[in-house]
């Protein structure tokens, strides 16, 4: 089953799916970046996707999800071109088919690069560099909060440690908004990636959202709508740009 054309049909469509939920989840959590709080609250987020037991397990088989459907997408690809060496003398690909059907390989390679850049600038550099941690003071009745940087030799053997004096409730936290702001406020060609990593994000799900409902066997009229409401208006509109406007907010801010 698996072996056969359609099985790993089947199989891109269910990880694909699979990751279109991770993105939703990570839009969701990474809207706090726009939060006007210096950052306390997409810091304290980036603590609990570190340090939670189950999300932690979630992750490995997201990374894993990636790392297959990126390789099984290429080899597909591969193996699709291969079949056919001599092209045809007259194809009119536009007549048969999306752009983007046509380009899944290139998409897919465009945005592998961009995990590949994103996970070594931000995940792993929270993980295993040298993040600074920052200290907030949040008023609790005014909810005004006042924070400032750590020295560079501060460390800690936890992510996060709050306590309350008095009406001050305090928070020091490894400070990932920091590295975010940072790294696209300096590195224009960072920005430019992942601007252009998103356009490519949403020409693949353009093409890919659908298609996977088709292989799944939902292709029918009573729900086709829906279906191309969420994989255009959601996944190919508003999630591409949702990601792309946060390194150009901190870019032009």
């Amino acid at each position: 089953m698996f072996s056969s054309s359609l099985g790993q049909k089947l199989i891109m469509s269910l990880t694909g799916l699979f990751l279109c939920t991770f993105l939703v989840v990570h839009m969701i959590g990474n809207l706090q970046l726009f939060k006007n709080d210096a950052g306390l609250a997409f810091n304290k987020y980036a603590v609990f996707m570190t340090t939670n037991p189950l999300i932690m397990i979630t992750s490995y088989l997201l990374y894993a999800t990636i790392l297959f459907h990126a390789f099984k997408g290429l080899w597909l690809a591969y193996k699709n071109q291969k079949a056919r060496p001599v092209k045809y003398q007259a194809f009119d690909g536009k007549a048969n088919s999306h752009w983007s059907s046509r380009n899944m390989g290139i998409l897919g390679t465009i945005i592998l690069v961009f995990v590949v850049v994103h996970m070594s600038n931000f995940w792993w550099e929270y993980k295993n560099g040298h993040v600074p941690y920052t200290r907030y003071m949040e008023n609790i009745q005014t909810g005004e909060i006042v924070s400032d940087y750590m020295p560079k030799e501060f460390t800690m053997h936890t992510k996060l440690e709050e306590q309350t004096e008095g009406l001050m409730k305090v928070t020091i936290v490894k400070d990932l908004y920091r590295e975010v702001a940072e790294e696209f406020k300096t590195e224009w060609w960072l920005v430019a990636l992942y601007v252009i990593s998103m356009a490519a994000l949403a020409f693949h799900l353009f093409h890919g959202f659908a298609s996977a409902f088709q292989t799944l066997g939902l292709n029918h009229k009573k729900y086709n709508g829906i279906i191309n409401f969420i994989g255009i208006g959601v996944f190919a509109i508003l999630i591409p740009i949702g990601f792309a406007a946060m390194p150009l907010y901190f870019f032009i801010k």
